[in-house]
């Protein structure tokens, strides 16, 4: 086959099947020109993107979410993959409510991966699902004082798992922990680790809803989770116990014992009765939640199995770096 030139003639057979390669002189410098504007438009956006202040491109990127970081951000450019490096960024680790669908081993890749750089600057952590007792460990390991812990349907971590890390985790003012199995037992170790905790969520309410009289040798009490808070977390200011089976006697003792509460959710507590004194007690509180109230926005906390959807890795057991193996997947990305 021939190949022409632009701007050469053309046989008057092929210029009719080909009008894209008839161009005059002026047309290829007109075109030549406008490349080079288009150039200069590019290396301009470029070099604004890397002249953004540091902690201004920080904050930008703290809005993207650990997953997409991992997964593109960081191969954009150079200086992206140097911010993306930051442990600044990584102070806030949020793992819940993800757009895509991870097996969970590569799940707990990108979790690690996202600890690692805190470089032991990590103080708010949110867990989903894929967490269990050895991730606790991974943390606390890494010096990082946690201050806030939250974790949704980790029904992998143990009463025992949570008292260790809470060992080490002392700095710990808030923990939110929604369904799984944790008893009154690891309560208790974690208000006795943490003096500083002010805000625990310990909710229920979940179809996959943990029962712990079905543990052999495990005596259930109604109230041995209040009685545990009431021992241990004198400093509480917030609350929230949905779908506890406390009754008035575990209402009581946490009432008598955290007097510095200022926000209380008993929804979904059935077995509390707040006709009397008790329930005028319940209402003094600047920010109470009865019983009855509805519960659909505790629904929320977590997405199902059913909303998730999108990329989906292999689960592999080696050991091979998660910067490579993500890095096969986005070829196209800039590669440092």
């Amino acid at each position: 086959m021939a190949h022409w030139a632009v701007g050469r003639a053309l046989p008057s057979e092929e210029a009719d099947e080909h009008p894209k390669l008839w161009a005059t002189n002026g047309d290829s410098e007109a075109s030549t020109s406008k490349t080079i504007t288009f150039e200069k438009e590019v290396d301009e956006t470029r070099n604004w993107l890397e002249e953004l202040p540091h902690d201004v491109s920080v904050a930008i990127l703290q809005k993207v979410g650990v997953i997409d970081i991992l997964l593109s951000v960081q191969y954009v450019c150079a200086s992206w993959h140097e911010i993306c490096q930051d442990p600044a960024l990584w102070r806030s680790i949020d793992m819940c409510s993800i757009d895509h669908y991870f097996v969970p081993n590569t799940m707990l890749k990108l979790t690690k991966q996202a600890i690692d750089r805190s470089c032991g600057q990590l103080i708010d952590i949110n867990l989903e699902d894929d967490c269990n007792d050895d991730l606790l460990k991974y943390i606390t390991d890494r010096k990082n004082q946690v201050r806030r812990l939250k974790l949704i349907s980790c029904w992998d971590i143990t009463d025992c798992g949570l008292s260790e890390a809470a060992k080490k985790m002392s700095s710990i003012e808030e923990l939110y922990l929604h369904s799984g199995k944790i008893t009154e037992v690891g309560l208790e170790n974690v208000g006795r680790s943490c003096p500083g905790l002010k805000s625990l969520t310990h909710n229920r309410q979940r179809a996959r809803r943990f029962y712990p009289n079905s543990v052999e040798g495990y005596q259930f009490d109604q109230n041995s989770e209040g009685l545990a808070i009431s021992r241990t977390m004198p400093q509480l200011r917030h609350l929230s116990l949905i779908g506890n089976s406390m009754t008035n006697t575990g209402l009581q003792a946490i009432l008598d014992a955290c007097p510095h509460l200022e926000s209380l959710d008993l929804r979904k507590c059935n077995n509390v009765d707040l006709t009397g004194e008790l329930g005028k007690k319940c209402s003094s509180i600047k920010t109470f939640r009865h019983p009855n109230e509805f519960v659909g926005d505790y629904d929320s906390e977590s997405t199902s199995d059913q909303e998730m959807g999108g990329l989906l890795l292999d689960q592999s057991d080696d050991n091979t770096d998660l910067d490579d193996d993500i890095a096969d997947e986005f070829s196209g990305f800039w590669r440092p």
